[in-house]
């Protein structure tokens, strides 16, 4: 007979699934481990309100999603800090695989904020559409659908491909070959 674990090695077995999460949705490292940090604090100062056996995974990231979204509105209201551009400038990477990495990571920030976490919580997370939908509190095809156009997008944005209805691609025009010119 196994043992389940307390609710504390619970959260801390957690950590990694909410950091990962975390960044997914800020894409700023130390953001990110605040939120994550908020996040348990806020878990562990509401335990009692856990329902024993649903998934903590689950309530941990929907915990996680309304921290950040209400740091994100906070934000919003706050006037830029001009030093903070010139405190994370950075040298490019100078690895191709490092330089895709970078590409993918550019290209899933530009994902509106909707469509990047459904596609995180279901490829990156593992999580299950109707799991991932109670998170984001939205329907189960809503889910779906914003999963769908989140890959149809990344695939756009990495490929240089335009992706129509029927599955056909398309090139963008800069990715376009030359026209041929007939010598008349």
């Amino acid at each position: 007979m196994t043992e389940t674990p307390s609710f504390g090695d619970a959260l801390i077995a957690a950590i990694p699934n909410l950091r990962a999460f975390a960044h997914s949705l800020c894409g700023e490292g130390q953001l990110s481990n605040d939120l994550v940090q908020e996040t348990l604090l806020k878990a562990w100062a509401h335990k009692d309100s856990f329902v024993p056996d649903s998934n903590l995974k689950a309530w941990l990231f929907t915990i996680l999603r309304n921290t950040y979204f209400t740091h994100y509105r906070k934000s919003q209201r706050e006037e830029l800090d001009q030093d903070h551009a010139a405190m994370n400038a950075s040298v490019p990477a100078t690895q191709l695989t490092q330089l895709e990495f970078d590409d993918m990571r550019r290209a899933l920030m530009r994902l509106s904020p909707d469509h990047r976490e459904a596609l995180l919580l279901i490829t990156a997370e593992g999580f299950s559409y109707e799991d991932a939908a109670r998170v984001c509190g939205c329907a189960v095809g809503t889910m779906k659908s914003r999963v769908n156009r989140a890959r149809s997008r990344l695939v756009e944005e990495t490929s240089g491909q335009q992706h129509t209805k029927e599955g056909a691609e398309q090139r963008h025009p800069e990715n376009a070959p030359p026209a041929k010119s007939s010598s008349r």
